[in-house]
């Protein structure tokens, strides 16, 4: 079978194109933004890509063809695929028939920590020796990949609650009937789709009634938002988990003396189930991990075995990923779009430095930045670093000059990419730790400021040996 699909370099699209093509078939696709990770992937599978959203790329006409929420009326592609009457479905329907029915799905849902739980969880499986199939929002190290069919019956979902397709618009995670649900947490995102935080709500309150009764539900037992949804109706058991516990928590950490996360016991109620030592930072990555760890033990992992397998986890790009060092400057990608998730990695960062200089670094990309409804948030949520370099281009839509009520001198605001490489250049110094942040490729920024780094040094270098 042919199978064509339409955005296909986001992460999620990808991923479905991946699935595709191990199932068998023969999969091409299309899109505009193409970068890593998902670009060179997509180019070691051996799939096309064809650039843009011409009606030319249905011929030889395909079999079927995937939409992805990207995809809005009026692209050429889309009124042709329609005006010619050709097969067509959304992604997550068809990873629903095609994939997974029949599966034991293990969905993680929840406004942040999406990537790295579903990671964790997949990690935990596999270093049980269960080989499942995934289908993740990044790429973890140690598998090398954001999705594989892997072996019957387990299989790991990265499940958000974006719409599903211009002609679906329903969340996207009510196809995925897990058996196995972890609800991170809940806070107002996706402006674009969901007036407010009760319709984000509505749509989660619609996913606990597909998990059946015999299922589990894995609940951050410390996040009011999600004890609304439970209270709108739940048929399936739940566990909850909250590093510092509390009332009904049956998971929960002992943190080891630094306090980093780096080192913490497992609490199964008042019972010690595991010790975790890793390489992963930050309260909120315990949380994570205590998700994981629930999850894969109704899966039938011992807590022990989890414990195990989350010491030899290796991270994931583009979340607190070291891109490099160049003249005693460390550089990190980071996909936080979200205050909250912006604060949590800046200060899993500090907890890592220490007094060294956090130098933040933010794009505001995604929809929600760009309409402005962090505006009033964002300047705390950058606080914790030394000094903050926002890219706020002309048509951002909003002033982004309020966000210095906050940080007062630690902001320097830039309208364009070359001026803010520039400036970010002359003004690092060795042993700065430089946080680059967003949800897109950000001009390739990260790359070239370590060449300007290396290029510096050089002619520094060079300079001093003339003296």
């Amino acid at each position: 079978m042919h199978v064509h699909v339409l955005g296909i370099c986001g992460t999620f699209m990808g991923g479905v194109a991946a699935l595709a093509k191990a199932a068998g078939h023969r999969v091409t696709g299309s899109d505009r933004n193409v970068y890593p990770p998902m670009s060179t992937q997509l180019a070691a599978l051996g799939i096309e890509v064809v650039e843009g959203f011409e009606a030319a790329q249905l011929e030889p006409r395909p079999d079927v063809i995937v939409v992805g929420n990207v995809m809005t009326r009026g692209h050429a592609v889309v009124e042709a695929m329609l005006e010619q009457g050709m097969p067509y479905c959304s992604g997550p329907d068809w990873l629903a028939r095609e994939v997974l029915r029949d599966r034991w799905v293990l969905a993680v849902a929840g406004t942040h920590g999406k990537t790295t739980t579903s990671s964790l969880l997949a990690w935990i499986l596999e270093h049980a020796g269960l080989a499942p199939g995934f289908l993740i929002g990044g790429v973890a190290e140690n598998f090398g990949v954001s999705a594989r069919l892997g072996s019957a019956p387990f299989f790991v979902i990265e499940a958000d609650e974006y719409d599903t397709a211009f002609f679906d618009k329903r969340a996207k995670f009510v196809h995925y009937s897990p058996r196995t649900l972890i609800l991170n947490n809940l806070e107002f995102d996706h402006a674009d789709i969901y007036a407010d935080l009760p319709a984000i709500q509505r749509q989660v309150h619609h996913l606990l009634r597909i998990v059946p009764g015999g299922g589990r539900i894995i609940v951050n037992g410390s996040d009011g938002a999600l004890e609304e949804v439970l209270a709108m109706g739940c048929w399936t058991p739940v566990e909850r988990f909250s590093p510092a516990g509390g009332e009904h928590t049956q998971w929960s950490a002992r943190l080891a003396d630094s306090g980093d996360g780096s080192r913490f016991e497992v609490l199964d109620g008042t019972k010690l189930a595991g010790v975790v030592e890793w390489s992963l930072l930050g309260s909120h990555n315990v949380a994570n991990a205590l998700a994981a760890i629930a999850a894969a033990r109704h899966a039938g992992v011992p807590v022990a075995a989890a414990c195990a397998a989350l010491g030899r986890f290796a991270g994931i790009k583009r979340r607190m990923e070291q891109r490099g060092m160049v003249a005693g400057v460390t550089v990190y990608d980071d996909f936080a779009h979200h205050p909250t998730a912006i604060a949590t990695t800046i200060d899993g960062l500090r907890r890592r430095v220490g007094a060294a200089r956090i130098v933040a670094v933010l794009e505001p990309r995604s929809h929600t930045m760009r309409l402005g409804v962090h505006r009033d948030t964002l300047g705390p949520a950058l606080g914790g670093a030394d000094q903050v370099w926002l890219f706020a281009p002309l048509n951002l839509g909003w002033d982004a000059s309020a966000v210095g009520r906050e940080l007062g001198d630690k902001l320097q605001l830039t309208t364009d990419i070359e001026a803010l490489l520039a400036g970010l250049t002359g003004s690092l110094r060795g042993g700065d730790h430089v946080l680059i942040m967003s949800n897109g490729g950000f001009g390739g920024l990260h790359e070239r400021l370590l060449a300007a780094l290396g290029t510096a040094t050089r002619t520094s270098s060079t300079a001093r040996s003339a003296q």
